[in-house]
């Protein structure tokens, strides 16, 4: 994120930064504040005396305080409100507050009470026999003592963090209409004048069929191919029964290239109940010809494997690998495909290649929409 990195970067040199500038804030708001306290002995000293005597009190009531914040920005936001499940996320923030309370207790009466004790005797010792607050009194004040700052900086830490989720999401959103403005685009500038485009195929299919079978069975082959994609292509999504189809016309397409010296396994199920978004499998396909069978010189093959279950699809793709290939780097088409997935499949898909010395291995699984 370009805009705010400071406030919206993920970045580990500015998510320290914008953490370290917030805390330190918060340190200072609080040690002022306790440096004002009402106490008899304390408004006797200089401010800056003041703010020596306050300084360990305020780092120990940090604790509950980021126990706090960090437990609601990083546990009950993102795993609760953002998925919507609200009133477990009212029922934990509570649990929450009364574990911080807890802990604000145990802290301010342990180590924040020795501390008060050391600096009072030595400000004003103690008259021997002077009585002490009833137990619940000691409890009650130790809990106020930490929850008022806890619960205000949790609040605060909490807010900041449901602005940057909507800001990531709303991001994401003017991304995604972005993509699909550019793919419109692209789809508009494919379209210019597609009947001239299917005459022009169609009239060389008509010629060719009396010069060549193999290469009038190619050329309309190709115009099949293109009219699924200028056509069919134009909506968000496809049936996954095309989409099939689609890839075995293009399969054997290509495959006429190799003079069945091209060793093909190919299952497909069958799919005439499920949606899936158009060419998100296509490129995988594509890569490899492109980086597998065409760069073979011997025995180049190929294996497609996909399945359906329980409305999850899982392909599995193989290709051989020629050995003077050295680089792993995934080419522009995956990584476009890595983000359309991103984009359309959030969380809804999960995505591995695996380059090994003789072979490139893609494993897909992606939740289909059922028609």
């Amino acid at each position: 994120m370009k805009k705010l990195p400071f406030i919206y970067a993920n970045e580990p040199k500015w998510r320290l930064s914008r953490h370290m500038a917030f805390w330190s804030l918060w340190f200072i708001f609080q040690l002022l504040l306790y440096s004002f306290s009402p106490s008899p002995v304390l408004q006797k000293q200089p401010f800056l005396h003041r703010l020596a005597i306050t300084l360990p009190e305020t780092l120990v009531y940090m604790i509950p305080s980021i126990f706090l914040a960090y437990t609601l920005m990083y546990l009950i936001i993102p795993k609760q409100v953002i998925p919507g499940h609200y009133l477990l996320a009212a029922f934990c923030s509570v649990v929450l507050i009364i574990l911080t309370a807890v802990l604000s207790a145990a802290l301010s009466m342990t180590i924040v009470d020795h501390l008060r004790h050391l600096q009072a005797d030595k400000l004003s010792p103690r008259v021997a026999g002077e009585p002490h607050p009833a137990l619940y009194i000691q409890l009650g004040t130790a809990i106020l003592a930490g929850l008022r700052g806890s619960i205000t900086v949790g609040g605060v830490a909490a807010a900041i963090k449901l602005m940057k989720c909507f800001y990531e999401k709303q991001q994401a959103a003017l991304l995604l209409e972005k993509e699909k403005a550019n793919a419109e685009l692209q789809m508009l500038k494919a379209q210019l004048h597609p009947h001239f485009l299917f005459n022009t195929l169609n009239n060389i299919y008509s010629f060719t069929q009396e010069v060549s079978e193999k290469a009038s069975g190619m050329i309309m082959g190709l115009s099949q191919l293109l009219r699924y994609i200028l056509y069919d292509c134009s909506k968000p999504l496809v049936p996954l029964d095309k989409e099939f189809k689609m890839i075995r016309d293009y399969i054997e397409l290509e495959s006429t290239r190799y003079d069945n010296s091209l060793d093909i396994s190919l299952q497909l199920p069958n799919a005439d109940s499920h949606l899936i978004a158009p060419l998100i499998l296509l490129p995988f396909i594509e890569n490899s010809f492109k980086h597998g069978a065409s760069q073979m010189t011997e025995h180049p093959w190929i294996s497609l494997h996909i399945t359906i279950h329980s409305d999850a699809l899982s392909m599995k793709l193989i290709n051989g690998k020629p050995e003077t290939v050295k680089v792993t780097t995934p080419g522009i088409g995956i990584e476009n495909v890595r983000k359309r997935l991103q984009l359309l499949y959030p969380d809804q898909h999960k995505l591995t290649i695996n380059v090994e010395e003789e072979m490139y291995i893609v494993d897909l699984e992606l939740d289909l929409i059922k028609k």
